[in-house]
């Protein structure tokens, strides 16, 4: 059996402090002026380093308060309050909610996994990822405990086409297909956008190859200072250059924007490097996804929205768009022909997991790995303002260590998941909607024989 796939972590602080949650208003009127008063019962401390942060116009207390209250419920005279950051209401937007961006970045620091204390907060049903549920049924078997479980439990993807059988008479290492295996379902990918620089690019590129995966550069045409990590890069090429052969190179994967016409291109097929085409999600994707994967590519990557959806009218969400490409290969019989990956809205573990169940063999991860760098999804860096949190200026070594622990805490969670799943291997996991709930399902055979309630029927 090969050796466990453990990601080793360090603490790696933030370069700023971190907006929290709820902060402390403290009335000075009225006060009596007690001899010994309940900010100076702080067992934390926080008052004594109570201060201003110029460069945030934080109050330091904000950022250093536990949260026990005592000092809310210890005031005689009820002067002191805790109450809902506003800065840190308006972070992020509808999707990149200020909890998922503030647990991505509790995640970059410690390499653990965040634990709530008190039960589930989040939704139990909504849009996108949230109508999907998973079946953890296996929870109670103690040898498949995910990270501390004697079980081994694979996280290994296989990159390219499986060959559907060999002949040892005939066979020679020409004519074996092109196969990478990477310990981790997730690749990197730069982010659509964000004010990052050289010493960013490069940080990304040193966690990719510790992590064993590899970083896609998208529309990132600068690759100054990369290339000692060539072999963990994906460069984007036209369908032109690597038809000509101009595109064929250094790198062991290349990725191409999907182009009318491109299923006539036969000569991809047959370069040295694995060649992904990357396929906007939308209504009928799957169609263009069976005729790649008959034309030959050996990766296919879904790429949804930053929310996670297409651009379509009527949007198509990318869990949806997996699920159907995945059927419509195994209706052709050919999915084990193509490694199909997934991109767009994951923001959280879960959403790997959820996925892969739904058919995808790996995912890209890329606006998390911009927030783990402390980008709170203000987008003023779109409009050409200055970065609140300077990413382009953290060296390199600080961003590779935050995406390697924020990686570290979704390969724990992804373990947790498949332990209580009781699978053993993630690639028993694609496909496998027998381990997850479906709203739409649900709700279909729940309610679909009653009927539709058009205007003016009475109901008896």
């Amino acid at each position: 059996m090969q050796s466990k796939y453990v990601i080793h972590t360090r603490p790696v602080a933030a370069r700023m402090k971190p907006i929290t949650k709820t902060g402390i208003i403290a009335w000075e009127e009225g006060c009596l002026k007690c001899a010994v008063c309940v900010k100076k019962r702080c067992v934390y401390k926080v008052y004594d380093r109570r201060g201003l942060d110029a460069r945030q116009m934080l109050d330091s207390i904000d950022n250093e308060c536990m949260n026990c209250l005592r000092c809310v419920q210890g005031c005689p005279r009820e002067l002191i309050h805790k109450s809902i950051s506003p800065e840190f209401s308006e972070m992020g937007d509808g999707y990149w909610t200020p909890e998922i961006i503030s647990k991505l970045w509790y995640q970059a620091e410690t390499g653990k996994i965040p634990v709530s204390g008190a039960g589930y907060p989040g939704r139990f049903s909504g849009p996108g990822f949230d109508t999907m549920w998973t079946d953890m049924s296996e929870i109670v078997r103690p040898t498949r405990d995910g990270i501390h479980g004697r079980e081994y439990i694979s996280t290994a993807i296989d990159l390219g086409k499986t060959p559907s059988h060999l002949d040892a008479r005939r066979m020679e290492q020409a004519d074996l297909p092109l196969l990478i295996d990477i310990p981790l379902p997730i690749l990197l990918r730069v982010p659509s956008f964000g004010a990052y620089g050289r010493n960013t690019l490069k940080g990304w590129a040193m966690a990719a190859k510790h992590l064993g995966t590899f970083l896609a550069l998208g529309n990132t045409d600068s690759q100054e200072g990369l290339s000692g990590y060539r072999s963990w890069l994906i460069p984007q090429s036209s369908v032109e250059s690597l038809e000509s052969g101009k595109g064929r190179m250094r790198s062991r994967i290349m990725e191409a924007p999907w182009t009318p016409g491109i299923t006539e291109k036969d000569a991809l097929c047959k370069t040295k490097s694995l060649v992904s085409i990357r396929l906007p999600v939308a209504d009928g994707v799957e169609e263009k996804v069976t005729s790649l994967a008959r034309m030959g590519i050996p990766i296919i990557h879904l790429a949804a929205g930053e929310n996670g959806e297409s651009a379509d009218r009527t949007p198509v969400f990318v869990k949806d768009a997996v699920r159907r490409s995945h059927l419509a290969l195994l209706d052709a019989g050919m999915r084990d022909e193509v490694t199909l990956l997934a991109s767009g809205g994951l923001s959280m573990a879960e959403h790997v997991a959820k996925t892969i169940i739904c058919g995808a063999d790996g995912v890209f991860v890329d606006l998390p790995l911009l927030i783990s760098l402390g980008c709170k999804m203000c987008r003023r860096c779109t409009r050409g303002l200055p970065c609140p949190a300077d990413i382009e200026g953290a060296p390199s070594s600080w961003v590779a260590g935050r995406a390697i622990n924020m990686m570290a805490a979704w390969h724990n969670q992804l373990l947790e998941m498949m332990g209580a799943m009781g699978i053993r291997d993630v690639r028993r996991l694609r496909g496998e909607t027998g381990r997850a709930m479906f709203f739409e399902d649900l709700d279909e055979a729940t309610f679909g024989d009653l009927g539709k309630v058009e205007e003016g029927c009475e109901l008896e």
